[in-house]
């Protein structure tokens, strides 16, 4: 019985953990890339500090994982961020009312508990920069933020985002 208790907690951990999706091409040969850069036309659909942020990120993950930055690359990077605003979904709703001889008026006023995020799904995309610049790898999370993040928070975010995508690439035959 213990067991089954043990397996049941495992399975609730590793299910609230966040799911990244990934594809790719299974014919490529992922171990030949060494070297990388950012595409010219990045659409990112944020903001050029936040576009920034996001370059750190990716730049500071693949030259952990061995890759060089270079103008003379085997791959190029892209990228882009689809964002949906979301309101709180607590609030507290205060009434007032009168009435009488068969008349009634009321009102009420909802107060949001909590703060506004915004969910974000991030995108890295991986083409090869010869070949036509066919599309090799591809990997997205969504994920949460806060509305009013500071500077900081975004960056922290950010690194957190992006490390989670790229722990899934290269791929593992």
């Amino acid at each position: 019985m213990k067991t089954v208790y043990v397996l049941l907690l495992s399975f609730l951990f590793v299910s609230c953990g966040a799911t990244v999706f990934v594809d790719y091409d299974p014919e490529t040969n992922f171990t030949e890339y060494k070297t990388f850069q950012f595409t010219n036309h990045i659409e990112s659909n944020v903001s050029s500090l936040d576009e920034n942020r996001i370059i750190k990120a990716i730049d500071s993950v693949l030259v952990t994982k061995t890759w060089q930055r270079t103008d003379y690359c085997q791959f190029y990077i892209d990228f882009f961020v689809a964002s949906v605003y979301e309101d709180p979904r607590s609030s507290v709703r205060v009434g007032a009312g009168t009435g009488g001889g068969g008349f009634g008026v009321g009102g009420s006023v909802g107060i949001p508990l909590g703060s506004s995020k915004i969910q974000e799904n991030v995108t890295i995309e991986i083409y090869e920069a010869y070949n036509n610049g066919a599309m090799v790898w591809k990997g997205s999370l969504l994920a949460a933020r806060k509305e009013k993040a500071t500077p900081v928070q975004k960056e922290l975010h950010y690194q957190k985002v992006i490390a989670t995508i790229l722990e899934k690439f290269p791929p593992q035959k």
